[in-house]
């Protein structure tokens, strides 16, 4: 684990108090910045599209690295229930968020293979019998990122929007790390609400709070400055 902070389902300890920052401050993009921003925004305009050999290889590339023992008998199988997607065709549950979707839970599982493992596995923690999807769980933390930081506006206008900008700036891959933390906050929202699975939308809606209170510290300059960075394991 990174660091010795703590946060416990929303609440976070730690040495010194952040005051947050007000949004009316003016704010313009630097080159770098808007070469990453428009990066991004390219991103999450290409559909998960289930005839392209590289989407193909991607969803594979999850597979193998969600469970490396077990073979993937089709990219079309009853299998991919295992991990969380609604039927046998996991491109079926992407149409609302597109490849970005993949791409992020490829790179939680690759990047943070000790926290990807443990929540896929459901490993720590009082469990629900009727626990989240998992696969359907990260798509849906995807698509509450890319509202939260207002990535389909032209320019961000909320603080934890342009903080984002600046952690981007600091960090190119901010986004994708910023999707693990995501994830990892919310199942620890779920085991702190103790919940299930008719609650998962309170759950996410929680875990956008939280991450927009800790997007408008003041001191948020890179990715290691948001509290909940020290959720993740490698």
């Amino acid at each position: 684990m990174v660091g010795n902070r703590i946060w416990f389902g929303g609440l976070f300890t730690s040495s010194g108090r952040r005051r947050q920052i007000n949004a009316e401050k003016t704010f313009e993009l630097s080159p770098v910045q808007e070469q990453r921003l428009q990066k991004l925004k390219e991103r999450l305009n290409i559909p998960y599209d289930q005839t392209r050999r590289d989407h193909q290889e991607a969803l594979r590339a999850l597979w193998s690295a969600s469970f490396p023992d077990a073979e993937l008998s089709s990219l079309i199988s009853e299998q991919w229930k295992d991990m969380g997607w609604q039927g046998p065709n996991p491109s079926t549950d992407f149409r609302g968020c597109g490849f970005v979707g993949l791409e992020n839970l490829l790179f939680f599982a690759t990047t943070y293979p000790a926290s990807y493992q443990r929540l896929l596995l459901k490993k720590q923690g009082m469990r629900a019998t009727w626990e989240y999807p998992f696969a359907v769980a990260g798509v849906n933390v995807s698509y509450m990122l890319i509202q939260l930081l207002e990535l389909n506006a032209e320019r961000p206008k909320s603080l934890p929007g342009i903080n984002f900008i600046k952690v981007l700036s600091e960090h190119e891959e901010a986004f994708d790390v910023l999707y693990c933390i995501a994830f990892e906050m919310m199942d620890a929202q779920w085991l702190a609400m103790r919940a299930s699975y008719m609650q998962f939308k309170d759950v996410l809606e929680a875990t956008k709070q939280q991450l927009e209170r800790e997007l408008s510290l003041e001191d948020v300059n890179g990715i290691r400055d948001i509290p909940a960075y020290n959720l993740l394991y490698k």
